[in-house]
């Protein structure tokens, strides 16, 4: 085999990283300390290493991709005879026939079928939670693939129960590095940095804080207070109310199902379904009919009334075919009155922690749009995976006073009480 001689020179603190032979890799590394460079020339070395092997970088979306990850990887891979640098599809070619393909997430089908001898998530806190173990896990099984997650942390999400779960896994290579244990910054600019942060972020940015909300997220406030004040639990069902389902509709991940109770003037999200690949109503009806629960009504949005192509039926009827009725939501607001109306909710609002995690995670995530002129938040959330779960919560905002429930009296649960415990 030819020898061949790079010349990029790791940092002090990816040495270990790069030394590793462990298949799975989480990196939680301070803003601006070369992980994205390190894990770029993980991959790349594995292709020259490899002939016929290929590799997939998965930024959050295919724009980060290309403005992050691309430039960096045509600059690796440059000292390389005889390399193939493919502008449109953001892909190397090398000589032995190995591939780096970069890929965003909010187009995780594309990834679907390939095989896959390594990957890496860069800002995997910022990605569909399911998009590894659903759509890239399957990927690595045939050739024995590795994984590596590398990001700065951004709320407790997907990420953060990565490594929080595997940071003592001798299986796993795990790191959790601050400004402190690289010295890449200069202590003059960490501390100059503090004038123009607020403390939270530059914990997050700096020191690695799981702890600090998502700038520009939506509903990080109320977030942040459902947990100050334990309303993100256990919330089980209560059998003598009936529960009612709020959906939002779509194909695969953009089909979306709350399960909520309303007693008295509680508000209580007892679980969460999201589709997958290309899972459809009948999917859904039936993730819905396997709960057991007492139900109610079913919401579903204005589109409801769509005709399908395939069918010539409404999805009305179709559900109403399969056993559910829907009560279509007649007057769903502008998008930013009904953020408003979910804002109010989530004063009374009591979270199932458990069962719907994934949706805890979407709204952590769900953000307003950046304008970059204007170099602030513009009142526009982004669109994206998280706006699924976010739709949900809105159309729960502007349909709970239909929430009636069969009894009159339920005592509150009385969250100001350091002990609670909701079977009681």
């Amino acid at each position: 085999m030819r020898k061949i001689t790079c010349p990029y020179k790791p940092r002090a603190w990816a040495i270990p990283f790069h030394k590793t032979t462990k298949r799975w890799m989480v990196l939680v590394v301070h803003r601006r300390a070369g992980k994205t460079t390190a894990a770029l020339n993980f991959l790349q070395r594995s292709a020259l290493t490899k002939s016929k092997s290929s590799y997939a970088y998965i930024a959050p979306t295919y724009r980060m991709a290309k403005s992050v990850a691309w430039g960096l990887l045509k600059d690796a891979s440059r000292f390389v005879v005889g390399v193939k640098q493919m502008e449109s599809e953001l892909m190397i070619i090398y000589p032995n026939g190995s591939r780096i393909t970069l890929y965003g997430a909010e187009n995780p089908d594309r990834l679907r079928g390939i095989g896959l001898h390594g990957v890496v998530f860069d800002e995997y806190g910022m990605q569909p939670t399911n998009i590894f173990s659903e759509v890239i896990r399957p990927t690595l099984i045939e050739h024995g693939g590795y994984s590596i997650w590398i990001g700065t942390p951004k709320g407790k999400n997907e990420f953060f129960r990565l490594y929080d779960k595997h940071r003592e896994d001798d299986e796993w290579f795990v790191r959790h590095l601050t400004v402190d244990d690289t010295g890449i910054i200069k202590q003059d600019e960490i501390d100059n940095s503090r004038k123009t942060m607020s403390h939270e972020e530059w914990l997050q940015e700096f020191y690695c804080s799981f702890d600090s909300a998502v700038k520009g997220a939506v509903y990080g406030e109320e977030l942040h207070q459902a947990r100050l004040d334990n309303r993100i639990t256990v919330v089980p069902n209560q059998k003598e109310h009936p529960v009612f389902t709020v959906w939002d509709l779509g194909v695969g991940p953009n089909l979306a199902i709350g399960f909520y109770q309303r007693i008295n003037e509680q508000v209580r999200m007892i679980d969460y379904w999201q589709g997958s690949h290309n899972d459809g109503i009948d999917v859904g009806i039936n993730a819905v009919n396997s709960k057991g629960y007492n139900y109610g009504k079913h919401f579903a949005p204005h589109d409801a009334k769509q005709r399908e192509i395939s069918t010539g039926k409404t999805r009305i009827d179709y559900a109403k075919d399969l056993g559910i009725d829907f009560r279509v939501i007649e007057n769903e607001l502008i998008v930013n009155d009904g953020v408003q109306m979910g804002k109010f909710l989530f004063s009374r609002l009591w979270v199932d922690e458990s069962k719907c995690e994934r949706w805890l995670d979407a709204m952590g995530q769900y953000r307003w749009q950046w304008d970059e002129k204007r170099s602030a938040f513009n009142q526009k959330p982004y669109h994206d995976w998280t706006s699924h779960a976010a739709d949900v919560h809105r159309y729960a905002a502007l349909m709970e006073k239909e929430m009636i429930s069969f009894s009159e009296y339920q005592p509150p649960i009385q969250y100001k009480e350091p002990n609670f415990d909701p079977y009681d």
